[in-house]
């Protein structure tokens, strides 16, 4: 990673923070934001100087590109406290990259590494206070972009605004979650979008992912655009599966999945264990016959927000995969400690995957 030290930055500190010292770990990631934002504007084919300021409302025109067309895309990144009372980001030049992808994908300027990381290292440090200490606590960062022309017109906007706040989190799941495999709807296709984080990815998943909540599931796992028979991933999160001892996980090669940063550094832990490792294909009949051939062991999904969430179950259609109770676990559980002990500095990093703010 560059040098991020020498950003030229403009801050504008709150008069008095609104925040008030934590009572339990029943933190709602997205609900209570910090005192501060991160806002950099892109005209006239440059990036300007950012600027801190009072988290607050932006005042936007009606015809704003973003809203019509919808060139929108983010970032989920964390950080946690250490023990020594320190702050540490987990990979945030994993996340700059990747969402330089998504701008590319999207026709929008790409960020410069020392707006994205050193913009968001000067954040954290204005606002560390709010960064949580109790056991699976963070502080989730939410870097995003959005096209700001206001003009009614199908064409790449001129000019954009990125954006960084910061909200306290929990748990994202505080169980392990019941899974409905989705044959009907599609999150993805070769040749579109799926592989990047665009809001309208995200839109589109709401009606399916509204409808299984109602019949009392947690989340979907789509499956593709063709076939409806290969999985791809949960809509909060990717997702892995332990089947006789080995972990799969559907590949990259399709472009219709993110490249997750949890899901990278799960499999750099799992190869470290000596676990098998298969990124391919998998279709969902594979996996029910490795459920009634009793080899489907354990089933998870990671993603920044989501961490390491556990599978109980997988329907689908009249089919329900029930997995063993989560304590006779033995891999999934030790690969979460591992990782955890990781991003809250338990342990020496030996992938420099936390960067100290």
């Amino acid at each position: 990673m560059s040098d991020v030290s020498t950003l030229d930055i403009k801050v504008d500190r709150v008069e008095q923070s609104k925040f008030k010292p934590y009572e339990s770990d029943n933190l709602l990631m997205g609900k209570n934001f910090t005192d501060h934002m991160l806002v950099c504007d892109y005209t006239n084919g440059a990036w300007q100087t950012p600027v801190i300021m009072p988290y607050g409302n932006m005042e936007m025109s009606p015809a704003l590109a973003a809203l019509h067309y919808g060139q929108a895309i983010f970032e989920g990144v964390k950080a946690y406290r250490q023990p020594d009372g320190s702050v540490a980001i987990f990979r945030p030049e994993a996340n700059w990259k990747r969402m330089n992808v998504s701008a590319k994908r999207m026709d929008m300027p790409e960020i410069p590494e020392e707006i994205f990381i050193g913009g968001l290292q000067r954040l954290l440090q204005i606002d560390s206070q709010w960064i949580p200490g109790f056991p699976e606590t963070s502080l989730y960062i939410r870097p995003f972009m959005f096209s700001t022309d206001a003009f009614i017109g199908v064409k790449t906007s001129d000019t954009y605004r990125f954006c960084i706040i910061l909200s306290p989190a929990g748990r994202y799941y505080a169980k392990p979650v019941n899974i409905y495999v989705q044959d009907e709807f599609i999150r993805a296709a070769p040749g579109g979008i799926g592989f990047t984080k665009a809001a309208g990815n995200y839109g589109a998943s709401m009606y399916p992912t509204h409808s299984v909540k109602e019949k009392g599931f947690d989340q979907i796992l789509w499956t593709d655009a063709i076939h409806h028979k290969y999985v791809q991933e949960i809509g909060t999160m990717n997702v892995f599966f332990i089947v006789d001892g080995k972990a799969l996980t559907p590949d990259l090669e399709s472009g219709t999945i993110l490249a997750g940063v949890t899901r990278d550094s799960i499999i750099t832990l799992l190869k470290e264990n000596n676990i098998p490792v298969e990124e391919r294909p998998i279709s969902i009949d594979e996996l029910v016959s490795a459920y009634r051939e009793g080899k489907l062991q354990e089933a998870f999904g990671s993603g920044t927000a989501a961490s390491m969430s556990y599978i109980q179950s997988l329907t689908y259609q009249d089919e329900t995969l029930q997995l063993k109770d989560v304590s006779e676990w033995t891999i999934s559980p030790k690969i979460k400690a591992q990782l955890d002990d990781i991003r809250y500095g338990r342990v020496a990093d030996t992938h420099n995957w936390r960067f100290i703010v």
